[in-house]
């Protein structure tokens, strides 16, 4: 048996006696009236997460771009059951945003026992073409920001005993074709928060971090990106979303959606062999 087929043969096998002996840790219960800051809440899987804290019972503040959506979202959350919710419109492409709406969250909800981070810029889904401005803008709204409310957020957190929730991808964990800038905003969240992590653990800080690793997700952006371009099967939002809100409750340090990315992530780091040739297999592309 080749040593890829062992890996699989081996991986397939834990992973079954994870299944056979895993009991669920997630206490629906302990969501009702939790406070949350959600970014990126107005479309996609920000805002079916919306949805299900407003299900638990949830304390919420929606932030993204556009007024009219939120004020959508939030309205929907309330016929579902959420015990409070806000919005805050904001432009994370602004350094002056973050802290504002962290501000805005902690004067509604008196502090916070969730930070969720889930925004992202306009994704650019094509070969690299040498433009470095956009580059540094997405920078700043994937990564940046994330840093900005994080700060403005840790001390609150601290209080809670709280938890930061960051959206995060597997191009953050293996770079794919045609994502070029937002692989390197993806793998700069996975460097930062996952060494932070260390930190808080090595100051016995009671803030927890779930960084959550998702797939291909059928989002009318990503879905509009990718058509005719990649060989994969979208994962619905809605499931994704509830994956986080599971994370993120149980202070889990990794989510991975669909599950199975978990074993191709691992097999991208042991089995370095023809792996560039095996995932360029998954994308259309023609020369000029």
């Amino acid at each position: 048996m080749k040593p890829v087929g062992k890996v699989l043969y081996a991986t397939g096998i834990v992973a079954g006696l994870v299944v056979f002996f895993w009991e669920d840790p997630f206490i629906p219960e302990s969501l009702s009236g939790a406070r949350v800051l959600l970014t990126g809440a107005s479309a996609g899987i920000g805002e079916q997460m919306a949805y299900h804290y407003a299900r638990f019972g949830a304390e919420i503040v929606l932030t993204a771009r556009r007024e009219a959506v939120l004020q959508k979202v939030m309205e929907k959350c309330l016929t579902l059951g959420a015990k409070k919710v806000f919005y805050i419109p904001a432009d994370m492409s602004f350094p002056s945003e973050p802290e504002k709406v962290v501000q805005f969250a902690l004067q509604k909800l008196g502090g916070l026992d969730y930070l969720v981070l889930n925004h992202i810029g306009r994704t650019r889904f094509q070969m690299w073409t040498g433009d470095v401005e956009y580059t540094r803008w997405l920078m700043q709204v994937n990564f940046f920001s994330y840093v900005e409310l994080t700060t403005a957020a840790l001390p609150t957190l601290e209080q809670s005993r709280g938890s930061l929730v960051v959206v995060s991808s597997v191009a953050g964990k293996i770079p794919t074709p045609f994502t070029t800038s937002y692989s390197a905003t993806k793998f700069a969240l996975d460097g930062f928060f996952s060494s932070l992590r260390h930190e808080l653990t090595m100051q016995k800080s009671n803030v927890s971090i779930t960084l959550c690793i998702l797939g291909l997700i059928d989002t009318e952006a990503a879905l509009e990106n990718t058509r005719g371009k990649v060989h994969l099967r979208a994962a619905p939002a809605a499931e994704a979303a509830l994956a986080i809100v599971r994370g993120g409750a149980t202070r889990a340090h990794e989510v991975f959606y669909p599950w199975w990315l978990h074993q191709v992530c691992c097999l991208w780091v042991l089995s370095p062999s023809n792996r560039g040739q095996v995932l360029r297999s998954y994308y259309n592309y023609s020369s000029p």
